[in-house]
């Protein structure tokens, strides 16, 4: 007899709405694997803890890439979540549904059912937009908080910029008008985050019918024949089997569902030879289909004051602490990215080709005692930073060892293509052109070296190459498509030549959409579970 119904493999992004949207009858035992901890920490509620969590190891797996010569030898580091809510608990809380033609690109790559009329549906369904004034539309759990009213004053001067320049502004990037200068929107409620696991987990938790097990490592899943049937994990010092009666979902992320696959037995028979590992199917796609977002920051000392004043000295965080404490709102209730948007980086493109950030802080990094600890700096400043939004290089993630606690192989392959390289100048150009604007420039006492206003179109490809890297938004190494020769899940996320087994997180994303990836990954998740309800009835 099976332990479960339903074994979700991950309490992230994904596998937090699937354990609620699954259990919600009532009619199905559902449990929820996660190798990290319950997530207890103060810095995870509240957003600005950000900076806490970045390189806080009881939270965050702090993986590392390969070093790549196209980065000027360098390894990246990617924090990813090692906790329940995922990396969705420590992330920077932009809340970005994606651009339309990401999803129907989705659907031209193979994806059926994913387009942009389908998943837009989901997510008015899934949200609770939250306005300024505290009006809200929408009854979804996950709440999405238009702070347009609570960002720095000083932000003011990128609007007058975007302006400045004839560029589009808009109220909100995930409404119908999406493209141009925007407050970014974050995923709070009353100040708190509102990641997956406190919108869909915490609900859920509460009925009998699901169980969430934390500090379990999932080291491979058992078949009976081509069925997945069982997990094998290691919890509290103990080798366990958990049976399933109907399917097995791994919603472990783009970094480890991929591993989790291959230790299993499904992957490049090559590569699992060489690890030991006897192939159960040839799946040469898992792994591979690596994208993520690169990005960099420019740094200014500004003319006025910015959020360095205000948080860097002592008072100030008493201050903010005591205004967060009484009303929930101010600085630390906000998410370090305030403003930004989607542009085109020249008007003869069809579509946005560039996101950008603006912050009111600057920062740096020290080490202290044994933890690198981000400080914001003793002046006021502020970065300009972008990301070109569809990157067009492939990478891949693979296990290094038999052993599921040897750290993965990352190949990110960044930078491989010239095309991503004509991106990455037309990004910094595109914030080159905003900064030499009156309404930015009045904003500057000074560059923070390198000075962007003053670079060649082969100045800033060699800074991209030793300044950028990811902004944290790996996605595609289980990708879905029509067929198991282009892809590894098929639309409904099931495994190609597999019974009992779907993949359900950002690693299933064909193409990347064009900014960040938590919100499509919630979606996706919501979406999926109603499949997986029709084919259970």
């Amino acid at each position: 007899m099976a332990d479960y119904d339903y074994i979700i493999i991950g309490a992230g992004s994904a596998g937090c709405v699937l354990a609620e949207r699954l259990s919600a009858s009532g009619r199905y035992k559902v449990l929820v694997l996660e190798a990290g901890g319950r997530g207890r920490s103060p810095w995870i509620v509240l957003p600005l803890g950000y900076g806490k969590t970045y390189f806080d190891p009881a939270v965050n797996w702090k993986y590392e890439t390969e070093a790549e010569e196209t980065l000027a030898g360098r390894k990246g580091y990617w924090p990813r979540g090692k906790v329940v809510g995922g990396s969705g608990a420590i992330n920077a809380l932009v809340y970005a549904r994606g651009l339309p033609r990401d999803f129907d690109d989705w659907e031209a790559a193979g994806a059926a059912g994913w387009n942009w009329d389908t998943v837009r549906g989901t997510y008015e369904v899934m949200e609770t937009q939250v306005s300024p004034s505290g009006a809200r539309h929408g009854s979804g759990p996950l709440h999405v908080q238009d702070v347009s009213d609570q960002i720095h004053p000083s932000t003011r001067h990128f609007f007058a910029a975007a302006k400045e320049l004839g560029l589009p502004s808009t109220d909100s990037i995930n409404g119908a008008v999406n493209e141009g200068a925007a407050a970014y929107q974050i995923n709070t409620s009353r100040g708190r985050r509102m990641h997956s696991a406190r919108a869909f987990l915490a609900p859920a938790l509460k009925r009998p019918n699901v169980t969430l097990m934390t500090g379990a490592l999932v080291e491979r899943i058992v078949f009976e024949g081509r069925r997945a049937t069982a997990v094998k994990l290691r919890h509290r010092g103990r080798l366990v089997n958990l049976q399933a009666g109907r399917e097995i979902i791994l919603s472990a992320g783009a970094v480890t569902s991929p591993r989790i696959l291959q230790l299993s037995g499904i992957g490049p028979p090559e590569m699992l030879k060489r690890m030991g590992i006897t192939t159960l199917l040839d799946a040469p796609h898992v792994g591979g289909n690596l994208q993520d977002n690169l990005g960099i920051n420019y740094y200014f000392r500004a003319t006025e004051p910015t959020l360095n004043n205000v948080l860097r000295p002592f008072h100030g965080k008493v201050r903010a602490a005591i205004q967060y404490a009484l009303t929930r709102r101010g600085p630390l209730s906000l998410s370090v990215n305030q403003c930004g948007g989607y542009f085109r980086s020249s008007v003869d493109l069809n579509q946005p080709d560039q996101q950008l950030y603006f912050n009111p802080v600057t920062y740096t990094t020290t080490l202290v005692g044994k933890r690198n600890v981000v400080q914001p700096d003793p002046f006021p400043g502020f970065i300009i930073g972008f990301q070109p939004s569809r990157p067009t290089s492939r990478g891949r993630i693979d296990i290094s060892a038999n052993d599921p606690n040897a750290p993965p192989l990352i190949r990110p392959n960044s930078l491989s293509n010239k095309e991503d390289c004509a991106q990455v100048v037309a990004g910094a150009q595109l914030c080159q052109t905003l900064m030499n604007t009156v309404g930015l420039d009045r904003l500057v006492e000074r560059a923070i070296d390198p000075d962007l206003r003053c670079m060649t179109p082969d100045g800033i490809l060699a800074d991209f190459r030793e300044r950028g890297g990811t902004v944290f938004h790996p996605i595609g190494t289980c990708r879905m498509g029509e067929n198991a020769a282009s892809s590894v899940v098929c639309p409904k996320l099931k495994v190609h030549g597999i019974s009992g087994l779907r993949v359900v997180d950002a690693s299933v994303f064909p193409n990347i959409t064009s900014s960040n990836t938590n919100a499509p990954t919630m979606m996706l998740a919501h979406r999926t579970a109603d499949l997986i309800l029709e084919d259970a009835s």
